[in-house]
């Protein structure tokens, strides 16, 4: 064949380093969009990001060429960096090690858009562990849970 014809729509999901509560609105105003501009240089598309003040949820389209630890790697590393220069005071600002990348179907892309709209509303009645943990099964991913919140 000579294309490759993707549409890798996936649910990105990681949190800050011990869920801390970094993400303030005044931070993730400016950092989400510089989140979406190094999908975009991976030639990925950020579709929606957003999150509470301990973690965050991207809907995005990813690349073939591309493997996804990857991108989210580059985007975790890029970002966090990018915090340290532009805000001097957040130098302590990180994310976790780990992350959970889940395959959409495109009939439910818009279900997944409303869910991650909606994180501040829906964190005050879960917290992320429960949330996180409830992907995991909803997706039958198996998890030691020894090692998940490392």
């Amino acid at each position: 064949m000579a294309h490759t014809f993707t549409n890798l729509l996936t649910h990105i999901i990681f949190s800050t380093i011990n869920r801390m509560p970094t993400l303030e609105p005044d931070l993730k105003q400016r950092l989400f969009p510089y989140m979406g501009g190094i999908f975009r240089e991976l030639d990925a598309t950020a579709l929606l990001i957003n999150g509470p003040t301990d973690h965050v949820h991207i809907l995005a389209v990813l690349p073939a060429k591309l493997a996804p630890a990857e991108i989210i790697g580059k985007v975790k590393s890029n970002s966090s960096g990018w915090v340290h220069k532009t805000f001097p005071t957040r130098q302590t600002f990180s994310w976790q090690v780990g992350y959970a990348a889940l395959g959409v179907s495109p009939s439910q892309k818009q279900t997944v858009l409303d869910y991650i709209a909606n994180q501040e509303e829906h964190h005050r009645k879960i917290l992320f562990k429960e949330e996180f943990i409830a992907f995991l099964k909803k997706h039958g991913i198996e998890y030691d849970e020894k090692y998940l919140w490392e």
